[in-house]
């Protein structure tokens, strides 16, 4: 199937960022904006995603849905963009987005909850892609991969002419989840953990001395925690439900979940400071790492 409109759900941080590489390589772009917050629609016009107003229009008109939603939204939108489906009687190709970034909030979705969501699609008759976004919205080339997975996923790789970086691993919905969420227990379990031990040493009187004693032996581990916890403080609220879905995943396996409720546990005090309460855009890019921890320190206590 020839790929012209993709409908983005939705056009945030990250759907508007993809939107634009696709609007910038020749495809259109579209979004349901109707009773949508007035960032998202600034993010989307920013991007040249069209307002179809109704998401039943977006799917009248989109060759692919594109979702990019958290945890907590994901089976709610889909439930509603299945009902559409039927109504409409149109075949379409869904694909779930949950994603992993350094720079932007978005979702961690475990396996089964994605095969979930896949049979809600696919009990109206469309065709579902589950898919993964590891790395910081596609404003780069070369720094954001989206792994992808499920029988159709090959038709989804079409975009890869259109900018995008779209890996196929395997035929299996969960296959792409599964691999997302590994890559942000590493990713985010380390920034909650590194997040608390650097409050506790500056609350010990004694941060400029680990800080030292880090950078000196572990220089690259320095280098990381010092882009990934500035950036981490105004999305914590959102990194609570992946830490919890985490957390129940590998209690499944058969592995410890609390290590990840207690990264779950970090953010959740995070999210309730001032840093926390900040927008990615209003946060201040100037801001050492040394003042950030400072704050999360002056401004945290745990029950």
């Amino acid at each position: 199937m020839p790929i012209q409109t993709v409908g983005i759900l939705s056009p945030g941080d990250m759907g508007q960022a993809i939107a634009s590489v696709l609007n910038h390589n020749g495809l259109r772009t579209i979004a349901a904006l109707e009773n949508r917050s007035q960032r998202t629609h600034q993010l989307a016009a920013a991007a040249n995603i069209e307002d179809v107003g109704s998401l039943t229009q977006l799917v009248i008109e989109s060759d692919i849905v594109l979702s990019v939603l958290v945890p907590a939204a994901a089976a709610e939108v889909a439930q509603q963009v299945a009902a559409v489906i039927s109504n409409v009687g149109k075949q379409i190709l869904y694909v779930d987005g949950n994603a992993m970034s350094d720079d932007k909030p978005q979702s961690v979705y475990a396996p089964q909850k994605v095969k979930t969501i896949a049979q809600i699609i696919e009990s109206s008759g469309a065709t579902f892609v589950d898919a993964s976004i590891i790395g910081p919205p596609p404003r780069v080339p070369g720094r954001t991969r989206i792994y992808a997975s499920g029988k159709q996923a090959v038709e989804f790789q079409q975009l890869s002419n259109y900018g995008l970086d779209i890996r196929v691993i395997g035929d299996e919905i969960g296959q792409a989840s599964g691999l997302k969420m590994s890559y942000a227990a590493l990713t985010k379990g380390l920034t909650a953990i590194s997040t608390e031990l650097l409050i506790a040493a500056h609350r010990l009187g004694l941060d400029e001395e680990l800080w030292s004693e880090v950078s000196s032996s572990q220089p690259e581990l320095a280098h990381i925690l010092a882009r990934s916890i500035p950036s981490m403080t105004p999305k914590a609220h959102r990194w609570v439900g992946e830490m919890e879905e985490i957390a129940e995943t590998f209690k499944e396996l058969g592995l410890t979940e609390r290590i990840f409720y207690g990264a779950a546990d970090v953010y959740r005090l995070v999210k309730d400071t001032s840093l926390g309460q900040e927008t990615p855009e209003e946060r201040d890019r100037d801001r050492q790492l040394s003042e950030i921890i400072t704050t999360l320190s002056d401004e945290t206590t745990s029950n």
